[in-house]
């Protein structure tokens, strides 16, 4: 994976996470999660539970549990 994708990706999951900040914490991340499970392709969502396992750096707040919700979500599936 190039640096440049991971970057976007990062970047995409801050960008989904600012659109539901206005919401509860808890609303916002499960918001979060769905938006990534529903238009994110399985290499992306890899992609970025890597980084995740990896520090996930860059990742704002709530982007970070939705995409570690999402994780433990898919793994338990």
């Amino acid at each position: 994976m190039s640096h440049g994708t991971l970057d976007r990706l990062v970047y995409m999951a801050n960008q989904i996470s600012k659109a539901f900040a206005h919401d509860p914490e808890d609303k916002a991340v499960g918001e979060i999660s769905n938006h990534l499970k529903k238009f994110w392709e399985k290499r992306m969502l890899a992609q970025i539970f890597a980084h995740l396992d990896a520090g996930g750096d860059g990742l704002d707040a709530l982007a970070k549990k939705a995409v570690a919700s999402l994780q433990r979500e898919t793994q338990s599936a």
